[in-house]
């Protein structure tokens, strides 16, 4: 069914791109018209596409050097030269940010200390519950990934001060053509991408474009093989002479065969850290975790005149899991001297989850004491529904696992008892909102915003442990942002930021009930400068935050009806750090990103805290033509961490994971590109905050792109 779907969309995009080219070569001088008719005031599609700006910062259309935050942005051409297929693997090469991929299909990400709980497509969403992300998505899909590290309330009014990651979709272009992309590689990869893009009214006032990639691979870990097929489609154009609307479909298959549920325990019992394997798993051959979504969006934009426009827009997900796991622990925490000592939980599962999300916001320019400011004023609402149904195993619970590392028949597929339904839950969250961009002088601008946010919520999270009370009283809470930015020269520009902290948080206490959202304070100070005729960015930055009550690991409960549950307590904990970042080009053929980070974390007593979370680390990425061969360019990047562990679990000391890519233009329309990825192929622990997972050895790809 869905090879037959996939050769239904490319024969679909492939009959569009032999379609009447004359046709096309007639809309370019109508599109350079309706440019010229734009400078009269009327509105032209073919314009907005040509110029449109990312507002995930702050919902207000600001450059990133006036943005009074840190951010960093991945851009297409990176995520395609280093062959940054997966969003978690593009993540791991942002400044500033650390990916915990702690089990196979399940990761958290963490920025200036904290978890990332506020995962956005462009610039709309909900909060991950637990912070954590199951899947990939496939980045074929985005024309780039923007980070927001700090606080960021203008976005979303709610969040902790690590950051949220915002990924910009594709959309139309003036343009008829596209790509198509045929790959191969390590453990049996193959992948296959088409991108077209295709004008569709000889006016140019529509245009649609139609995104697929699928992938099949097995992987370094025993026995996990993965799929993915992604399609998006999305198309724009003109209603009336002041209106704009946008309609874009995605729909996502995945599924993962022998998934680790869990991660590995390494430490024994005699105080030693065992040394496996990097393929050991702890899986069984029978287990799976199946993932299917679908999306639609509709983008309204409708211009009011005098530099204002109204924008409605309405996202809708539903998404189906279908799991059959092994979970493989030790009760006391720790491995015998000979590696025995692990029993298994088998577990069975399916769930939905379904996401609303309507946005109405007002933006435009208005004049105040002799100058001219901008304006954002809106109101949303999103809701999200979860249920969970299970089943329950009749045989092999709990039984005892052969010495580590086993091979996948080790534990026998129990037999299921009969579908019941487990849990469902359910939260509101909505929010008034407005943010102001002032020029308060030529040099110094004030960016001010308030968001007044409720939040409703009952039944269980996503993730949530089997809490006592599942009633939950309804929060409110008003959050102030306040930012100034002052150029001390055109190119050198400074700024700071406030801005308060609201999370409501899933864990539950030793005795089952929700823990209070997190509150706290988020401020940075930093400069930013331009280079090179502003095309090297560079900044420097100063953060300091504090979150109260944040839910924090404190056991395993013993006894009662919540034996076994994990529970968690409130702390007070603060970060205060650094960043220094330069992205851009050196020249016309050689762009560069470096990024550094310094982090200090702390407990209520002043000590270190999270110590799985690195206090140093650094991110480069450098790729330029070859001179004298102008066809070849040569790239690489990586990362290098500090020292990291976790008391009573593993260590990890500091590494360098580094990546390099070729690219050889064999013709104006066809790129051959070689990636090799952990080229010295580096043994490393890559995630500790809930476990532990080895990183992939070095691995290689080989893809051809060739333009249509």
């Amino acid at each position: 069914m869905k090879q037959h779907f996939l050769m239904t969309a490319c024969a679909l995009a492939a009959s569009i791109a032999l379609g009447d080219r004359a046709q096309a070569q007639q809309v370019q001088p109508q599109v350079q018209a309706q440019e010229e008719e734009a400078t009269l005031g009327a509105i032209v599609v073919s314009g907005k596409r040509a110029a449109r700006v990312s507002k995930g910062a702050t919902g207000l259309p600001m450059e990133i050097k006036e943005t009074p935050q840190s951010i960093s942005t991945i851009e297409r051409q990176e995520l395609t030269d280093y062959g940054l297929t997966g969003s978690n693997e593009a993540l791991g090469l942002a400044t500033g940010i650390n990916v915990e991929q702690y089990e196979t299909n399940r990761a958290t990400f963490n920025a200036r200390g904290f978890e990332i709980q506020l995962t956005q497509v462009d610039g709309l969403g909900m909060t991950n519950s637990w912070g954590t992300v199951v899947g990939r998505e496939d980045t074929f899909l985005f024309e780039r990934i923007e980070v927001i590290r700090g606080a960021n309330g203008l976005l979303t009014g709610v969040g902790n001060s690590s950051g949220t990651i915002n990924y910009v979709r594709k959309r139309p272009t003036n343009k008829d053509g596209g790509v198509v992309g045929l790959s191969g590689g390590s453990w049996g990869l193959k992948r296959a991408t088409l991108d077209y893009n295709r004008i569709l009214t000889e006016d140019g006032a529509w245009a649609g474009r139609l995104v697929v990639a699928h992938e099949d691979r097995n992987s370094y870990v025993r026995d996990l093989k993965n799929q993915r097929t992604s399609i998006y489609g999305v198309i724009d154009g003109q209603i009336g002479s002041n209106g704009v609307l946008t309609l874009g479909v995605t729909a996502v298959d995945a599924k993962q065969d022998a998934p680790m549920w869990g991660s590995l325990t390494l430490r024994r019992s005699d105080g030693t850290q065992a040394d496996f394997d990097v393929g050991s798993s702890t899986s069984a051959k029978w287990a799976y975790w199946d993932t299917k979504s679908h999306s639609a969006f509709a983008e309204y934009t409708h211009r009011l005149g005098a530099g204002w426009e109204a924008k409605a827009t309405y996202n809708y997900r539903h998404a189906n899991e279908a799991t059959r796991l092994l979970y493989a622990y030790s009760p006391s925490g720790v491995l015998n001297p000979d590696n025995t000592g692990l029993v298994g939980w088998p577990y069975r599962s399916l769930g939905s989850t379904d996401n609303h999300l309507l946005d109405l916001n007002l933006t435009g320019q208005f004049s105040a004491f002799g100058r001219e400011h901008s304006l954002l004023v809106g109101l949303s609402q999103s809701r999200q529904e979860t249920s969970t149904d299970t089943y329950a195993a009749q045989t092999h619970m709990f039984d005892p696992l052969p010495a580590f590392p086993y091979g996948g028949d080790a534990y026998a597929e129990p037999q299921w008892g009969p579908r019941r339904h487990d849990r469902d839950g359910e939260q509101t969250l909505t929010r008034l909102y407005a943010a102001s961009h002032l020029a308060l002088t030529d040099s110094l601008k004030g960016v001010l915003g308030v968001n007044a946010v409720r939040l409703e919520r009952s039944g269980a999270a996503v993730y949530g442990n089997a809490a006592t009370n599942t009633n939950y009283p309804d929060t409110s809470k008003v959050s102030p942002y306040v930012g100034v930015t002052y150029d001390f020269t055109p190119e050198v520009l400074g700024y700071a930021s406030y801005s308060n902290i609201f999370q409501n948080q899933d864990q539950t206490d030793r005795n089952g009930e929700y823990l209070a959202p997190v509150k706290g304070v988020n401020a940075e100070v930093g400069v930013k400068a331009e280079w090179l005729k502003r095309s090297l960015l560079t900044t420097f930055a100063l953060f300091t935050a504090r979150q109260e009550g944040l839910a924090t690991y404190g056991g395993v409960i013993s006894g009662g009806s919540l034996n076994g549950q994990y529970w968690y307590e409130p702390k007070d904990v603060k970060s205060k750090g650094f960043e220094i970042e330069a992205t851009g080009r050196l020249s016309q053929d050689a762009r560069v990103t470096l990024g550094y980070t310094r982090l200090l974390l702390t407990g209520p007593d002043g000590n270190d805290i999270y110590e799985w979370v690195p206090r140093n680390t650094l991110n480069f990425r450098f790729d330029s033509r070859v001179p004298g061969l102008p066809a070849l360019r040569l790239g690489a990047g990586g990362k290098w961490q500090s020292e990291v562990y976790k008391a009573g679990a593993a260590r990890q000391g500091g590494y360098l994971v580094a990546n390099a890519f070729a690219a050889y233009e064999l013709s104006p329309a066809a790129t051959l590109r070689l990636n090799v990825n952990n080229v010295f192929d580096k043994k490393y622990i890559g995630s500790l905050a809930y476990g532990a997972l080895y990183g992939a050895p070095r691995s290689a790809m080989l893809s051809l792109d060739y333009k249509l």
